[in-house]
């Protein structure tokens, strides 16, 4: 859909999922500007897919501004598994933190003694 250029907010598309060429056209279809963080050659990037924007889809921000994409999972989110365009369920992480410490069965004749 098209905004007729005197609407003065327009509102933001959904980018995430949309090839860095795609995502480009259609920003500027709704008279928007993009800019990615972490792509210093963003306008040569062509096939990477966006994982992530802000603002989010729906938003009504004025014309001209700029939206921002993201084509890499940030620090903790997905770390070394991959770029974007990957989207098949990932499982689970392990809890954070380190072993836990045996417990006692109730009635255990032999408790287990820590030696801290």
């Amino acid at each position: 859909m098209r905004i007729t250029p005197k609407t003065p907010e327009v509102r933001v598309p959904k980018l995430v999922g949309l090839m860095a060429m795609d995502a480009r056209e259609a920003a500027k279809s709704h008279g928007l500007l993009l800019n990615a963080p972490d792509r210093p050659d963003f306008h040569l990037t062509v096939v990477d897919y966006v994982v992530r924007q802000y603002p989010e889809p729906g938003a009504e921000v004025p014309r001209d501004s700029l939206v921002y994409v993201w084509f890499d999972f940030g620090e903790g989110e997905g770390e070394g598994e991959g770029g974007g365009g990957v989207r098949e369920p990932r499982a689970p992480r392990p809890p954070k933190g380190g072993l836990e410490r045996e417990l006692d069965e109730p009635g255990d004749p032999y408790p287990v003694v820590s030696s801290a």
